[in-house]
């Protein structure tokens, strides 16, 4: 598997000018609130999303300030929505630091979320970037409607294959989508390859929550973050999923009823953990992820071999092989 240096290299001189431009984004002449942009800055983690459009943008043309521009609204856009969701979820660690909110408050940490979103509508609007940020835009509609239909399903625990599909599209596959699509339309490619990097990113990012789902199950000495998550909060994912569809009436009954009252009996986590894990929902989940991996790749084959085709075949097995 390819290091992350390594996907990186060939616009590694890019990826310092980009570091520079969301940094003025950012910047502002008032202290405390340079001192909040400054921490979500220094806390940001592997950015993979701007890369793909980095990446995306030099497959197809010459990286200039359109594609800074594309990728910054991507990451910052991405950013403030997680800062607002740790207020919502009251989490107070992200990326094993503590989050906004647990350092400055709910409060301040919705007004910063607020005002990430607000610098980076300006300064596309500025850049004239209108289709960044219409292709950016439809995504994050998808993404919060995704949350909603997860949040409903929890509650009624009625999830099928193809409401579970549409629901991981949206809250991961649409976004991850748009940084390709964003990448190619910030260099003027045609709409064959925009509509290509859209569903290399599409296909990559459902392969990508496939992966956070398994991991779920994974010990938390692994990944850094207390196993069964999901099951708490009662979302069924794939693995769960594929259990209860190859269950009896009766044992898919029994499950949910435990399902139900986790809340009430956190005992019963570790019961359906075992139950997923014997019943070979982990292994479905896994061929799954690959498949839609190779969907992705597939997408990529009509393009002459180059250091940057290498990259994003790289970078389509680096999201997939992390334990976290």
């Amino acid at each position: 598997m390819s290091s992350l240096s390594e996907i990186q290299r060939p616009i590694a001189g890019n990826i310092r000018h980009y570091e520079d431009f969301i940094a003025s984004i950012l910047r502002s002449d008032n202290a405390f609130v340079s001192s909040i942009c400054d921490y979500i800055l220094s806390r940001r983690g592997k950015q993979l999303r701007p890369l793909l459009v980095l990446l995306s943008a030099a497959l197809h043309g010459e990286i200039d300030n359109r594609t800074y521009t594309g990728a910054a609204v991507v990451e910052m856009i991405h950013t403030a929505s997680l800062i607002h969701d740790d207020v919502v979820d009251e989490a107070f660690v992200r990326r094993g630091a503590p989050s906004v909110n647990a350092l400055w408050h709910s409060r301040t940490a919705v007004l910063i979320g607020d005002y990430i979103f607000a610098r980076t509508y300006h300064t596309s609007l500025q850049e004239g970037a209108w289709d960044l940020l219409t292709e950016v835009t439809r995504a994050i509609h998808e993404v919060s409607e995704g949350e909603l239909i997860q949040t409903e399903q929890s509650e009624t625990l009625s999830i099928t294959r193809p409401i579970y599909l549409d629901i991981i599209y949206k809250k991961t596959g649409s976004l991850i989508g748009a940084c390709g699509a964003v990448g190619a339309l910030s260099v003027h490619a045609d709409a064959q390859a925009v509509d290509r990097m859209r569903a290399f990113g599409d296909n990559l990012g459902i392969a990508f929550q496939i992966k956070d789902d398994i991991l779920d199950f994974s010990p938390m000495e692994e990944t850094g973050k207390p196993s069964g998550g999901d099951l708490r909060e009662r979302k069924i994912t794939l693995p769960l999923l594929y259990v209860l569809e190859n269950s009896s009436a009766g044992k898919r009954d029994e499950l949910l009823d435990k399902l139900s009252q986790v809340r009430e009996h956190p005992g019963y986590v570790d019961e359906l953990q075992r139950e997923v894990s014997e019943g070979g929902g982990l292994e479905h989940a896994r061929e799954c992820m690959l498949s839609y991996r190779d969907k992705a790749v597939a997408l990529l084959a009509d393009y002459p071999s180059s250091p940057l085709k290498d990259s994003l075949l790289g970078f389509a097995d680096f999201v997939l092989e992390r334990n976290k």
